[in-house]
């Protein structure tokens, strides 16, 4: 259209996202192609695989990577970003959630203190990149609990805690994605019980810009009442402020005006249970947890919410 705009040199990018098959590699190959329909013949995109914690942090200050995403939008705060900016956010719904088994004397997370015997918590590393890792250890620790005294099984993605714990392999699960079939598949094979992190676990997290959610009764199985939880939502698109106007502008532009390319990918999921939220708001999105790039909080202004027309690829 002639009316969008289109850069007018070519450009070489690099984005960042996951570990290739999840919803980070989906953002970024949108991106990438959308931007590339608006670049000059002679441009270059490039997608690294990325593990969506501090690595994208360091990829962005080293010039590694242009844009990078990050999960949970929570986090970033403790991540110390400095002078990155953020070009939006695109909706995930999700919470850190804690299961145990149900024959497991504990209502809450601090009773796992005097539970007798070692238990195995099944959840990712605590290694200085991964978000969930870091966020429950630290969790745990203002339980009260001694991680020292903790057996831990680890893996970076949460399918493999999450079959862990539904075997019987592990005694606790801690993870997110709690909108993924493998979640709703866990109370078939064992009984659940889910456990609430306790006020002052959250208080603490909030005290550092870390808020709390809730999942609702009935939306997992097995929990019978409203869980208040950490939230583990959204994901965070970040660039350097040295990130050309042009190029901000234009990647702030495609997010708001061909996001239903985006959408039609996830749209045969329950809007519930879709690990991208849809439909997605401009507005939704213009709200980051770092100030936005200049260039691109200039397209949010500018920009009214109908996506252009002709139908996404997926569709």
């Amino acid at each position: 259209m002639a009316d969008e705009p289109h850069l007018d040199r070519p450009v070489t990018l690099a984005l960042r996202g996951d570990w290739g098959q999840a919803n980070m590699h989906r953002i970024c190959g949108w991106l990438a192609q959308e931007i590339g329909d608006r670049s000059p013949h002679g441009s270059q995109f490039a997608i690294w695989s990325g593990r969506g914690g501090t690595d994208q942090i360091a990829a962005l200050r080293s010039g590694a990577a242009d844009i990078a995403v990050v999960t949970p939008t929570a986090a970033v705060s403790l991540l110390q970003p400095g002078d990155l900016c953020a070009l939006g956010v695109i909706g995930q719904r999700d919470r850190l959630v804690v299961a145990v088994d149900a024959a497991l004397p504990a209502t809450t997370v601090a009773d796992l203190a005097s539970v007798p015997g070692r238990l195995t918590v099944a959840t990712s590393p605590d290694d200085g990149v991964n978000l969930i890792g870091l966020a429950v250890h630290k969790a745990l620790r203002l339980a009260g609990l001694d991680t020292a005294a903790l057996s831990f099984r680890y893996d970076e993605r949460p399918f493999p805690a999450i079959g862990w714990f539904a075997d019987g392999e592990a005694d606790v699960l801690i993870h997110e994605a709690i909108m993924t079939p493998h979640w709703q598949r866990i109370a078939a094979k064992r009984p659940v019980r889910y456990l609430p992190w306790g006020d002052d676990v959250l208080a603490a997290f909030a005290a550092e810009g870390w808020p709390s959610a809730t999942v609702e009764a009935g939306y997992l199985p097995g929990l019978t009442s409203d869980l208040l939880t950490l939230d583990f939502s959204d994901f965070v698109l970040l660039c350097p402020r040295t990130l050309a106007d042009d190029v901000a502008y234009l990647a702030a532009w495609c997010m708001v005006k061909t996001r239903r390319a985006l959408e039609a990918q996830y749209a045969h999921l329950p809007q519930d249970h879709s690990p991208v939220t849809y439909p997605l708001v401009p507005a939704d999105m213009a709200r980051t947890p770092v100030p936005l790039h200049p260039a691109a909080a200039r397209a949010y202004a500018d920009l009214d919410d109908d996506p252009v027309a002709g139908p996404a690829i997926w569709s």
